[in-house]
């Protein structure tokens, strides 16, 4: 995975299961079978975590919210992706 452009840090730890809870495990799991991939997880101070999946073709995206549910249209903005 490559770095974060702003501090160089990776843009989501190698173990998921130390920030995401088990519901959010299980929806990552099952969208990532239909091609969504896990992109960043944005870990704001004294917030619960936001990890951010896009769709295969990366015009989309969605947050994994901490219930575990897919919110296709969340109040986050992000970057667009460099080609």
């Amino acid at each position: 995975m490559e770095n974060d452009r702003r501090n160089g840090t990776r843009p989501f730890p190698a173990k998921l299961d130390e920030v995401l809870n088990n519901e959010q495990l299980l929806e990552l799991q099952h969208v990532e079978g239909f091609g969504w991939m896990l992109q960043f997880i944005r870990q704001p101070l004294f917030q619960d975590v936001i990890p951010v999946v896009f769709s295969p073709d990366t015009r989309s995206f969605a947050v994994l919210e901490k219930d575990g549910r897919i919110n296709r249209q969340p109040d986050i903005r992000v970057r667009e992706q460099a080609s």
